[in-house]
């Protein structure tokens, strides 16, 4: 099986910023306004995925009395015991 690869955290935060510029510029058509927003919603979910994997990488490095101890790390099983 392949393994999706996430989008690059950086570039989909600076896309979301450049997003918010211009919803913020208030210049937009309301279709094109709601295009935008939604994908800023889109790119809120990813950049939030990427951070909450950077969590779990880092508590998985934090374990056994603060020691650098490295273990495997699925984000797929990872986020499939997230769902609420």
């Amino acid at each position: 099986m392949t393994r999706k690869r996430s989008p690059d955290f950086e570039k989909s935060l600076t896309e979301l910023e450049e997003l918010v510029e211009k919803l913020e510029g208030g210049d937009l058509p309301l279709e094109d306004a709601l295009k935008a927003f939604e994908r800023g919603v889109g790119l809120t979910r990813e950049c939030q995925t990427a951070l909450e994997a950077a969590q779990a990488r880092v508590d998985i490095l934090m374990k056994r009395n603060g020691e650098a101890t490295l273990q495997p790390f699925d984000a797929e099983s990872d986020e499939d015991d997230q769902d609420v």
